[in-house]
């Protein structure tokens, strides 16, 4: 079965945001600043937001094309 491109792309978003996560609370912990490593969350976050609802607007387009057909 052959994977879908956008699955696998939110895939690896979540991964990345997961990744971004545990690397903010080791900066904290650290007391180190954490502004760089927040704000590149909050663009993958956005970003996997988007994907998101790309691919639910495609589904339900193919849902409604099968429909029609």
């Amino acid at each position: 079965m052959e994977e879908d491109p956008d699955d696998y792309r939110i895939l690896k978003l979540r991964a990345e945001i997961l990744e971004l996560g545990s690397a903010i609370r080791q900066l904290q912990r650290e007391g180190l600043d954490d502004a760089t490593a927040q704000l590149l969350i909050s663009r993958k976050r956005a970003q996997l937001e988007q994907l998101a609802k790309a691919t639910l607007a495609a589904s339900c387009l193919n849902i409604t094309d099968i429909r029609r057909s």
